[in-house]
């Protein structure tokens, strides 16, 4: 098996009907009876936030990454509680529930949809951001990290223990775990440890009966929520994670290469991170890949928590305490994904290569698969994409334009690269990773979802592993009090 991960990206450089809200006065009741529950609950304690505080804006606003969904277009919530404990958490849905409230439960706030704090119907913003305790045992290589705990501090704890051990996600620190595992955790060590979710061993889980369920207490919700999203069956607390063991020095590297075409510029960067030592990695480039011409003085010697910065083009000299920094500034974006099972024939690239010319500033990047990834069967966790996969694309598209109209413009361009790759692609369904979520894959109602709505983007997420998981949902979720507009829901006796 390979240590090494190459991922490969594509940038571009140019040259020059919602269901109508609760009444005010029915929000102010709902609210009043909902922090009366709190009270009956004896968790007045939780910290609440109402639109009346003059930190419910900033607080919001804290953890959204996509500025499509910052401003006054956007539904806020009823309110906004941040727990600092999980008998918070238990209460916020029981409350929640009891007054015909929706919850939406942040992380980090890198939903690419914002799914994780908007809703088009009355609902309460559970903000984990204070529930990011991590407890770190090297001796039995293990560790428990609390939901709204970011990446980038769980690598920090483990750097500050050892530099033998590490954790395969993602590459921006300011990710929360929350979301980021229970989708599947796509990260740079794939190919030699799989996924996030591959390494859990645990969790903690608030389901809508407002019980703490773990491991030993949940039996196929542990299978769903590594790879099916939390978000569907109930308020994930915390992980258990096994980490796994690098050696003390990696290497890590980009190498670009540069198409011309019509006075603008296509960069090819080949991204990779092998965990062992350059001369080794020549040697093992010069036989796999000797047409990209690796050289010796490509590659960068580094710890493996140096590697973390270089993924997240930080200077690798830099402080570890900025992995700490839990906010990236907002801007405007839209990404797309899709899965790759056959070779892209070579004569296809320049139609590829036109139809990103068309685009505007965007990236996509190839993720590979293989290794690990292929040995792991098909069923062992809830997320599908396994063996017989070369690799998975990220499209994304940014832009600085305020307006609907710049944004119609750069999404419309995306969509049209999309709509050029798809003979190279999955099909029947088109597959799609749900963490680089996309409503334009199907949306349902939030009031009244149907289940061959739901179907449409759950085949696409989840391939055969939809039914069982919406099976899952009926059994610990059967009045699907947990949903959004890409939710699972449960399964009809009907089928």
């Amino acid at each position: 098996m390979s240590n090494l991960l190459l991922i490969i990206r594509l940038l571009l450089l140019l040259s020059t009907s919602a269901p109508p809200s609760l009444g005010l006065a029915h929000q102010s009741t709902s609210i009043s009876a909902f922090r009366h529950c709190l009270q009956n609950h004896n968790r007045s304690d939780a910290v609440l936030y109402l639109p009346t505080n003059s930190s419910f804006l900033p607080v919001l606003n804290a953890y959204i990454h996509n500025k499509r969904f910052i401003g006054p277009a956007t539904a806020k919530p009823l309110a906004i509680v941040t727990p600092t404990h999980e008998s918070h958490v238990q209460a916020t849905v029981l409350c929640a529930k009891a007054n015909n409230l929706q919850i939406r439960t942040r992380s980090g706030g890198h939903d690419y949809e914002g799914l994780s704090y908007r809703s088009p119907s009355p609902f309460i913003l559970l903000d984990l951001n204070n529930l990011r305790r991590i407890e770190l045992d090297v001796e039995t290589e293990t560790a428990w990290v609390e939901a709204g705990a970011t990446l980038g501090e769980l690598y920090y704890a483990i750097a500050n223990k050892t530099n033998t051990l590490a954790f395969p996600a993602g590459v921006c620190p300011s990710i929360g775990v929350g979301g980021h595992f229970a989708g599947g955790g796509y990260g740079n060590l794939l190919r030699k440890y799989g996924l996030s979710v591959d390494n859990v061993i645990d969790a903690r889980v608030v389901n809508a009966r407002g019980e703490i369920l773990n491991r030993s207490t949940m039996g196929d919700l542990f299978w769903a929520i590594r790879g099916g999203g939390g978000a569907s069956f109930g308020v994930i607390l915390s992980w258990k994670v096994k980490l796994v063991r690098v050696p003390e020095v990696v290497t890590a590297f980009q190498v670009d290469r540069w198409l011309d075409q019509d006075k603008t510029k296509v960069m090819i960067s080949f991204v990779g991170e092998y965990l062992g030592r350059t001369k080794d990695l020549v040697r093992y480039l010069s036989r796999s890949f000797p047409e990209l011409g690796f050289r010796e003085v490509d590659g960068k010697e580094m710890s493996w928590v140096e590697t973390v910065l270089f993924w997240a083009m930080i200077p690798v000299n830099k402080p570890l305490e900025v992995l700490l920094n839990r906010k990236s500034e907002p801007s405007y974006f839209k990404s797309k994904s899709d899965y790759v099972t056959e070779i892209i024939p070579r004569e296809a690239l320049p139609g590829i290569w036109d139809a990103l010319l068309k685009v505007g500033p965007c990236f996509t990047q190839w993720n590979p698969y293989g290794g690990r990834m292929a040995e792991i069967d098909t069923d062992e966790a809830a997320y599908a994409h396994r063996a017989g996969y070369l690799f998975k694309v990220q499209y994304y598209v940014w832009w600085v334009e305020d307006g609907e109209e710049a944004e119609a413009r750069h999404v419309g361009a995306l969509d049209a690269l999309h709509e050029a790759v798809t003979p190279y692609v999955t099909k029947e369904p088109r597959e799609a990773y749900l963490n680089y979520r996309d409503l334009e894959n199907g949306v349902n109602s939030v009031e009244k979802p149907e289940w061959s709505k739901a179907k449409v983007y759950g085949e696409k997420y989840f391939k055969g592993h939809f039914e069982r998981l919406a099976k899952i949902k009926a059994e610990f979720d059967p009045e699907n009090f947990f949903r959004d507009q890409q939710s699972i829901p449960p399964f009809p006796h009907s089928h």
